[in-house]
């Protein structure tokens, strides 16, 4: 296999041409999985979009909940777009191979998406936190301004985080194997597989684990200690119910997402109680299932987007009945 070569430290690295991402290579009745992430896809897409849509066009949504809501829709619809695309046409072209330089524009996206992803379910958390802990300040504290300079300092820090996570992956020298046991150009199975010291990557992947989600994980447990503690002081049965009905949706998407990622975290990394090509099948259905779930939860759990969503439906019914009636009259 010819190589690509380039000298760093005086020390010789050694670049492949590629990997080859053997995650599925063994699973009986796969195409079955892949058209079920086929159709977990084009979910992800449509109710994304939609969300998105109703949002942008919606003055009245123009809130910082909802800021906070569309982050998460676009989110959601580039990390699967990273993921789900590579696994199929793994499947349809029966090419399991991924040049280098893709690889690590894979890993970036997928994990910069990831870190995202787990964030924005802390700033769901924390707008939960102000609006029922502080109502009186509510509007004063979490406005459409400081929501958006939160937003934008989590994305320039995931993408920074995670680029220089990636550009690492660099200096490392592939001189054996270059099959990747995961679904995708994993970080930790890449790193494995150098055959020179990879003490930083490993260093960094542990860092990023606890940045990514024990982090984001347990600002979330502690705002719903505080919001819980507030809810009980209120003397209305009826002012608890409420306040806690606002939180339904986030609580599911929390429970989807973490859920899932921390046992399989637990036990297949930590106890090794999870063959690894159950590992790999549990790791793809965590990571692809809540980008299709999370929009889904919010277009049926919230009001004001069901509310829209469904008008905006009848608008486009009502639109093509009288284009047919129109067609009609015309052919008359």
């Amino acid at each position: 296999m010819s190589s690509l070569r380039t000298v760093l430290n005086d020390s010789l690295i050694i670049h492949p041409p590629g990997f080859y991402v053997i995650g599925f290579e063994t699973f009986p009745f796969i195409g079955v999985y892949f058209i079920f992430l086929s159709f977990v896809y084009v979910v992800t897409v449509l109710f994304n979009s939609l969300v998105i849509y109703v949002i942008s066009f919606n003055h009245c949504l123009h809130t910082p909940k909802f800021l906070a809501v569309t982050n998460l829709a676009v989110i959601d619809i580039v990390l699967n777009t990273c993921n789900i695309p590579s696994m199929v046409k793994i499947f349809l072209v029966k090419d399991n191979f991924i040049p280098f330089n893709l690889c690590l524009v894979q890993m970036f996206v997928y994990y910069a998406f990831g870190s995202l992803e787990s964030i924005a379910l802390a700033i769901l958390a924390y707008d939960r936190l102000i609006a029922i802990c502080f109502p009186l300040r509510h509007n004063s504290v979490n406005t459409l301004r400081s929501m958006s300079c939160i937003i934008g300092l989590t994305w320039s820090w995931s993408l920074g985080i995670i680029a220089f996570s990636t550009g690492i992956m660099t200096r490392l020298s592939f001189c054996n194997s270059v099959r990747v046991f995961s679904y995708f150009c994993d970080y930790a199975p890449v790193f494995r597989l150098a055959c020179n010291d990879y003490t930083m990557q490993w260093s960094a992947a542990s860092f990023l684990t606890i940045m990514i989600l024990v982090g984001p994980f347990i600002f979330i447990l502690l705002s719903y200690v505080a919001i819980l503690v507030t809810v009980f002081r209120m003397k209305s049965l009826d002012s608890r119910v409420k306040a806690l009905a606002t939180c339904v949706e986030h609580i599911i998407l929390v429970a989807v997402f973490y859920i899932p990622l921390i046992t399989i975290f637990t036990i297949g990394f930590y106890l090794r109680l999870i063959d690894p090509d159950q590992r790999v099948l549990s790791l793809s259905l965590a990571s692809c299932i809540p980008p299709c779930v999370n929009p889904i939860v919010y277009s049926l759990k919230t009001k004001e987007i069901k509310i829209r969503a469904l008008a905006l439906v009848r608008k486009n019914k009502i639109g093509t009945d009288q284009r047919k009636s129109k067609q009609l009259r015309d052919n008359k």
